[in-house]
């Protein structure tokens, strides 16, 4: 953020509008445990390169789940990106992440914002709590 100030106050407004704000990519890049404490979001999103290693018991999976876990702490909604085959979704499930989005076969989302009614068979699964909306 090139001006703290100005975007706080854009984001204030778009809040008080009912604009639900997420934290893209949350866990690389300038993502910062203060945007939590000090931005009016929503959401935080899990960056997908946590995702990859999820399966093969790797430290992304404590990672994921601690997130999730702050995440719902601070009340908050969790999402992950990248979830690309079944036992990455079904270990989201038991972590009890609030949604899930890839582009494989397993989890396959348009935008939240543009998604309404029933999922499409075979295309898009929602993680809500521990039961999958498919």
């Amino acid at each position: 953020m090139a001006d703290p100030r100005v975007a706080r106050s854009v984001l204030d407004q778009l809040s008080d509008m009912g604009v639900g704000l997420s934290i893209d990519d949350f866990g690389t890049g300038y993502s910062s445990l203060s945007y939590l404490r000090d931005l009016p979001v929503d959401e935080v999103k899990i960056d997908r390169s946590f995702v990859q290693g999820m399966a093969e018991g790797t430290s992304d999976t404590a990672i994921v789940r601690s997130t999730i876990d702050l995440g719902h702490h601070l009340g908050l909604g969790v999402g992950r990106e990248g979830v690309e085959d079944e036992a990455t979704l079904d270990e989201l499930r038991r972590m009890d992440c609030d949604r899930a989005q890839g582009t494989g076969s397993a989890c396959r989302c348009p935008p939240r914002a543009s998604w309404r009614g029933p999922a499409p068979p075979g295309r898009c699964a929602w993680v809500s709590g521990a039961s999958l909306v498919a």
